[in-house]
């Protein structure tokens, strides 16, 4: 993983500034789950359907919407994706940290192969609200990214306090 360090701000390009701060983000939001048991994972201490293991899970269907579906035009039914996005928080009994974690990877790489071949230039017209330029995707998504690993981390703090 890269950090926003390893990129000299001086040198990079916008897109490469982004792209270290992606993943930063994704690791954290990935880096929730270390150590804990499925249940710990599952465990609802929100009144809404937010887990640790449903944020890792969020956040898959979010690489997927804004890097095929913005990108490409696929709709979500055809990519396998919910059709809203609070539904993405939903664990199915299958759901296991060493699956989620492995769908949210494969999904980051991909994401993560597409902006390595990005200018800033482009403009996606696959997304619902119509075109928009990447660079303002790529700071959805942190954003997305950002606030996610906040929650986990206050999820993490809670459920890790309950072991004592």
């Amino acid at each position: 993983m890269s950090t926003p360090d390893s990129t000299s701000p001086g040198t990079a390009t916008p897109i490469a500034l982004l792209a270290d701060f992606l993943d930063e983000h994704r690791s954290l939001l990935g880096a929730s789950l270390d150590g804990l048991t499925e249940e710990e994972a599952r465990r609802r201490l929100v009144p809404s359907r937010t887990t640790l293991l449903g944020l890792v899970k969020h956040a898959t269907f979010v690489e997927r919407v804004w890097f095929e579906e913005a990108r490409t035009g696929t709709p979500r039914r055809a990519l396998g994706l919910p059709e809203n996005a609070e539904d993405s928080f939903v664990l199915d009994p299958g759901d296991t940290i060493a699956s989620i974690r492995a769908a949210h990877r494969a999904a980051y790489q991909a994401s993560q192969a597409v902006i390595a071949d990005l200018s800033g230039e482009e403009i996606w017209s696959g997304n619902r609200r119509g075109p928009l330029p990447v660079p303002w995707i790529l700071l959805h998504v942190l954003r997305e990214l950002a606030q996610h690993a906040g929650h986990a981390d206050i999820l993490r703090e809670q459920i890790l306090a309950a072991r004592r």
